[in-house]
């Protein structure tokens, strides 16, 4: 069966929910209704127990830009909603009830690097890359990037990622411990499907309660990162860096932040 959603295609098929952005012609740059689509699927199979395991991915050429920004409004007033589907959206994947794959097809951005890592097995193709985007337009990591990326890679490596705003290609993302596995790009959906097929084989009750210890564990920060991460945001989309960060973006020129 299939779900007609905006921006996202849904289908459960043979035990596996299969959710996928699918905007390839802006790299599937995410919209609030977008990420409210994400959610929504994952929260209505939540309890259905003909799903065996999940797979977040994305079609064409990305996996995920982050935040469509390209029509911003910028003398629109700050507003939490995309914030806050993010967050729910990140949620929504963390407490899904099965194992979930990220299938990063290429590049993750942004936001898009929030929604790869809520994913409990990240994978990726050798040509992806992951970006935490945010400082280049003036504003900090939302979606709970803060705690997901920190969690994975440590303090160190997460202040590095969200400051300097750097390109991490997915062979350093595995060895740094961001992601679970790289594959070659013509052997990566192969390779995705055999772990698919592998999960959804498998004991799904022991697969819930070592994916929640395992989580309960290491995002302890999670809830907490989602309403530093909201305040600071509105905060910082009222501002003078973020007027400039996508003024920059939409002609397409460096930001110059000191002026």
């Amino acid at each position: 069966m299939a779900d007609d959603l905006p921006g996202v295609d849904t289908t459960l098929d043979d035990g596996v929910l299969r959710v996928t952005l699918n905007r390839p012609t802006r790299m599937n740059a995410v919209k609030t209704e977008t990420l409210v689509a994400i959610a929504e699927a994952f929260e209505k199979h939540a309890g259905d127990e003909s799903v065996r395991v999940a797979v977040l991915t994305g079609t064409g050429r990305a996996f995920c830009s982050g935040a469509d920004i390209a029509g911003r409004d910028l003398k629109a007033p700050p507003s939490a909603e995309t914030i806050d589907a993010a967050n729910r959206t990140a949620a929504a994947i963390r407490a899904f009830p099965r194992p979930v794959v990220g299938a990063v097809n290429g590049a993750a951005a942004g936001v898009g690097v929030s929604l790869a890592l809520a994913c409990d097995l990240t994978v990726a193709k050798e040509s992806g890359y992951f970006l935490l985007a945010f400082t280049r337009i003036g504003l900090m990591p939302d979606g709970g990037a803060s705690a997901l990326v920190a969690a994975s890679v440590g303090r160190a490596r997460a202040l590095k990622m969200a400051l300097l705003a750097e390109r991490l290609p997915a062979t350093e993302a595995l060895c740094s411990g961001l992601i679970a596995e790289v594959w070659p790009d013509d052997e990566f959906d192969g390779a995705v499907e055999a772990l698919v097929q592998r999960l959804a084989d498998g004991p799904s009750a022991a697969f819930e309660s070592t994916k929640n210890a395992i989580n309960d564990a290491t995002l302890t920060e999670l809830a907490s990162a989602f309403a530093r991460e909201r305040a600071g945001q509105l905060t910082l989309l009222g501002g003078p860096d973020f007027a400039e960060g996508v003024t920059a973006f939409q002609e397409k020129r460096a930001a110059n932040f000191r002026r």
